[in-house]
C-alpha cells in the first residue's frame, strides 16, 4: 500500500464514520496521526542531539502543547505575548517568543509579568527594541533573556549575522541576558529544491552569529533553527534547538515540498457540497472564512483527499470545487478538504473535532489561543 492510499483510507474512513455527527465546515484532527508526527519529530531531534521547542502558532491548543512536551519538547515557541500568556496560564514554564517584540501599550508590563512567572526568552533584532525591553523590565532586567534574531536569506526580520554580537553587547549593557541567536529559513518554502539550500543558508548564518557573540565574550547557549520544511537538514553542529510548527498537522504545501507524506496529514476540514448547478463544478460550504486565502489558481485553495479535485476559487462562504473527469459528488456529500497551509485555518475556529483514523472516537478540544494576536 503506498502512502497516498494509506492517507486516503485514514482520512476517508474517519470522515465516513463522523460526518453524521458533526457540522460543517469543521476542522477534524486525527489524533493518532498527530501523535505519530509529534513522536517522529522528537525522535529525529533526539538522534541529532537537539531539543524541540515547537511553535504553538500552528495549533494554538493547550492539549496539543501538553502532548508535545510529554513527548520530550523542552518548552514552546510562541508568536506573540498573548499566545505566551495563554500557555503560561496553563502551566507551561519555558517559553520563547520568537518575534521582535516592541513594548508599546500594555506589552511592557505583560512581558515583565511573564518573565517573573516563567523562564522567558524574547527575540530582538535592533537596539531600540532592546532599550524598550530593558525600560519595561526596570530593575528586574536580569530576569529576561533575549535571543538575537539574524537573517539567513528570508529577508524578513533579523539583523545581519555578523552584527549579532553588537546587539548582545547592547542587551548586556542594559542588564538583559543575551542567551543566543535564532533565525528563520522562510525561503525554504519556495520549492522542493529550496529546502536544502535554505537550510545551508541557515547554518552559515548561525555559525557567523555564534562567532559574532563569542567575539564580544558572549556564549550562545541557544542556537535556534526552524522550520518544518527545512528541519530535516538542521543538523549542523552549532544548532542546539529546532522550532518546527506545521509538522504537528502538516498540509498540502509541505507535501509538495517533500517535507511530509500524505499519510502524515493530521488535519482536514469537513465540508459539504451545497450546490451543483454548473456542469464542471460544485459549490462547498468552505470559503475564506474557514480556509483563509492561501493558494492561487495554479495549485488551488485546498484539495479533496483521495482525488485530484481542488478548490479553484473562494468567496467568503463558498468554495468552488472544480471537478476532474469521473468525479461529481452529489449535494449533501461531506468531503475532506486538506488546506494548502494549515496555520491560517486554525484561527478561524473555536474548537477542533478530534478523532482517530477509525472515526470511532469524538472529542472537542478548544483552540485556546485563538484571537490572541498581541
Amino acid at each position: 500500500m503506498n502512502n497516498k492510499e494509506h492517507s486516503v483510507n485514514r482520512i476517508q474512513q474517519a470522515l465516513e464514520a463522523l460526518h453524521a455527527r458533526i457540522d460543517s465546515p469543521s476542522p477534524v484532527v486525527l489524533a493518532d496521526v498527530m501523535q505519530e508526527n509529534i513522536d517522529r519529530m522528537q525522535a529525529f531531534a533526539d538522534a541529532q542531539h537537539l531539543v524541540v521547542r515547537p511553535h504553538v502558532k500552528t495549533h494554538k491548543c493547550v492539549e496539543i502543547g501538553r502532548r508535545q512536551v510529554k513527548a520530550g519538547a523542552v518548552g514552546i515557541t510562541a508568536g506573540n505575548i498573548g499566545e505566551a500568556e495563554v500557555f503560561a496560564a496553563a502551566g507551561f514554564g519555558d517559553i520563547f517568543i520568537a518575534y521582535p517584540i516592541w513594548t508599546a501599550g500594555s506589552k511592557g508590563p505583560r512581558i515583565r509579568k511573564l518573565a517573573e512567572t516563567t523562564h522567558l526568552r524574547v527575540g530582538v533584532d535592533n537596539v531600540a527594541a532592546i532599550d524598550a525591553l530593558a525600560d519595561a523590565m526596570g530593575p528586574e532586567a536580569e530576569l529576561l533573556q533575549v535571543v538575537i534574531e539574524v537573517d539567513c536569506g528570508a529577508r524578513r526580520s533579523g539583523v545581519a549575522p555578523e552584527a549579532a554580537g553588537h546587539l548582545a553587547q547592547a542587551a548586556r549593557k542594559r542588564g538583559l541576558v543575551p542567551a543566543g541567536v535564532f533565525t528563520y529559513p522562510g525561503h525554504g518554502s519556495a520549492g522542493p529544491d529550496a529546502r536544502k539550500r535554505a537550510a545551508a543558508d541557515q547554518d552559515a548564518a548561525l555559525v557567523t552569529a555564534v562567532r559574532s557573540l563569542s567575539a564580544v565574550g558572549v556564549t550562545a547557549e541557544v542556537v535556534s533553527a526552524g522550520s518544518t520544511p527545512t528541519v530535516e537538514f538542521a543538523t549542523n553542529s552549532v544548532i542546539t534547538e529546532i522550532r518546527p510548527g506545521e509538522y504537528v498537522f502538516n498540509d498540502l504545501n509541505n507535501t509538495r515540498l517533500g517535507a511530509c507524506t500524505e499519510d502524515q496529514i493530521a488535519l482536514f476540514l469537513a465540508g459539504t457540497v451545497v450546490s451543483d448547478w454548473v456542469p464542471d463544478q460544485v459549490l462547498m460550504d468552505i470559503g475564506t472564512k474557514a480556509l483563509g486565502r492561501e493558494g492561487n489558481p495554479e495549485i488551488g485553495y485546498g484539495g479533496i483527499a483521495g482525488t485530484s479535485a481542488v478548490l479553484s476559487k473562494l468567496n467568503e462562504y463558498h468554495g468552488f470545487l472544480s471537478l476532474p473527469e469521473g468525479f461529481r459528488p452529489a449535494v449533501g456529500t461531506v468531503l475532506p478538504v486538506v488546506p494548502n497551509h494549515v496555520c491560517p485555518v486554525v484561527v478561524n475556529f473555536e474548537e477542533y473535532i478530534v478523532t482517530d483514523s477509525t472515526g470511532t472516537t469524538l472529542e472537542r478540544w478548544p483552540v485556546d489561543a485563538r484571537g490572541f494576536l498581541n
